[in-house]
């Protein structure tokens, strides 16, 4: 079956290798399919496996990928493979070393951590380095990145509501408007901060009700467990709901339903999650972790804050949900700024642009 999936495609035509090591779906997966939807309307790529792949995707196995890169394009030209793991880093200098593949390689570092000797060792091997956020960015201390292409979202999937106060209402859920905060439930998501911050809200504000939409694996059920103590500790059960995971195309419903997402993470990669609100028309306020330093405009989009002080994290919801109208206002505002600025269009194009950049350049 893979043998004639590669003879029916025009490997000629194939310019751009991705690697895809992981069979677990991740959100690096995620965001791999949501850009290359649009980086096969712009140039011919195969992907390097077949984990979570759908039909309308090429793959190779590391056989293929070795028998089409032995020879370069027809124009002279280098393939490039564009790797996002290490262990796709080093099938890709496997490729290259070991077996003379005609590639570049080009690697995505999104990581917010000190990278391990040998990491460093792999990135500088790479013909080509992009991040995808300063912060991450900090953290290449012996190799600037050549470029940073921030993640996009589908604007066309994450639409805001024609009316938020009917979306409210068709969720079924109890008040008036609600606080959403999504992704998985674990301590680094920081969801026990949010808890701790809106509970002396509540009562200030009858109608609210906060909603807490994401998977909990077993590892993380203690933490669960403590975020539904200290809630009914408080008596305050009845204004939280746990929606557990949810499919992804319910996923925009429930952000234009909101008044107000929250992303008080601790540690996060990029973090996809504001980004969606926004697009979905929905005001956010994150923490400082990810991406979100640079995306978020202080008082026009929402507010990136330091989660350190509880206080201070419930002085800024308490400013947002006491103007309603102002908070709703700064949703579209968002809205556009994404359009404009972050659109998963506008990431294929920026990436395909740089890694098509590299295959100019020979050995």
């Amino acid at each position: 079956v893979k043998l004639l999936c590669v003879t029916a495609m025009n490997t000629d035509d194939v310019e751009i290798i991705l690697g895809n090591s992981n069979k677990r779906f991740s959100g690096v997966t995620s965001t791999m399919l949501q850009v290359l939807k649009y980086q096969q309307e712009r140039v011919g790529v195969a992907v390097l496996g077949k984990h979570n792949m759908p039909d309308s995707v090429q793959t190779l196995n590391f056989f293929n990928f070795i028998r089409i890169c032995r020879k370069p394009l027809r124009d002279g030209r280098y393939r490039t493979f564009h790797a996002r793991r290490n262990d796709e880093m080093i099938q890709g200098l496997i490729a290259k070393r070991v077996f003379g593949a005609k590639i570049k390689i080009a690697f995505t570092s999104t990581a917010q951590r000190n990278h391990s000797r040998f990491s460093r060792w792999l990135m500088r091997q790479m013909d080509g380095l992009i991040t995808t956020c300063s912060a991450a960015s900090n953290y290449l201390v012996e190799r600037a990145p050549d470029i940073i292409i921030p993640h996009g979202v589908d604007t066309s999937h994450y639409v805001p509501a024609s009316s938020r106060e009917l979306a409210w209402k068709q969720t079924g859920f109890p008040g008036r408007y609600g606080i959403g905060v999504f992704g998985r439930v674990r301590y680094t998501k920081g969801i026990d901060i949010l808890v701790k911050a809106v509970i002396p809200l509540l009562s200030k504000y009858p109608d609210l009700t906060v909603v807490i939409c994401g998977e909990c694996i077993p590892k993380d059920r203690s933490f669960l467990q403590q975020l539904r103590s200290d809630i009914d500790q408080a008596n305050v059960s009845e204004r939280f709901i746990f929606l557990g995971k949810q499919p992804f195309v319910e996923l925009p419903r429930l952000f234009q339903s909101m008044s107000l997402v929250t992303a008080l993470s601790r540690e996060e990669g990029f973090g996809l999650t504001p980004l969606e609100a926004m697009a979905a028309g929905t005001a956010v306020v994150t923490s400082e972790a990810g991406a979100w330093r640079d995306i978020i405009r202080n008082g026009i989009d929402g507010y990136c804050i330091s989660i350190a002080n509880i206080e201070d994290v419930t002085a800024t919801l308490d400013a947002m949900l006491g103007d309603l109208e102002l908070t709703h206002e700064m949703g579209r505002n968002a809205r556009d700024y994404v359009v404009e600025q972050y659109t998963v269009e506008r990431e294929a194009e920026l990436l395909t642009h740089f890694l098509k950049s590299l295959s100019i350049l020979h050995n």
